[in-house]
């Protein structure tokens, strides 16, 4: 049995990291959808995608980025997510990887 402190001092919070974090994306993974609550108690859906049991927040212009360039070359496997810009500034550019 471990100690409240011991507990304490391992805690890690959960923390839903962003596409944008990984140097390349296999565009076959799995995307599931979330339900968070904002500040005021409403609730929202985002959309995830899980690689080695970490979730990676999918932005929906990432996920249209990605709709039009598979239109111009269907057999993309591979992306890579640059994010700018931080809050509601924040923008997004998808390219091949």
């Amino acid at each position: 049995m471990t100690t409240l402190k011991e507990e304490a001092q391992a805690y890690e919070p959960k923390r839903t990291l962003n596409i944008a974090d990984l140097d390349r994306v296999d565009i076959s993974l799995p995307v599931e959808e979330r339900v968070g609550t904002d500040k005021e108690g409403k609730d929202f859906r985002y959309k995830v995608m899980v690689a080695n049991d970490i979730e990676y927040r999918v932005p929906y212009t990432v996920l249209d980025e990605i709709k039009k360039m598979l239109a111009l070359k269907s057999d993309i496997t591979h992306v890579k997510v640059k994010q700018t810009g931080s809050g509601l500034n924040t923008r997004y550019s998808v390219n091949v990887a």
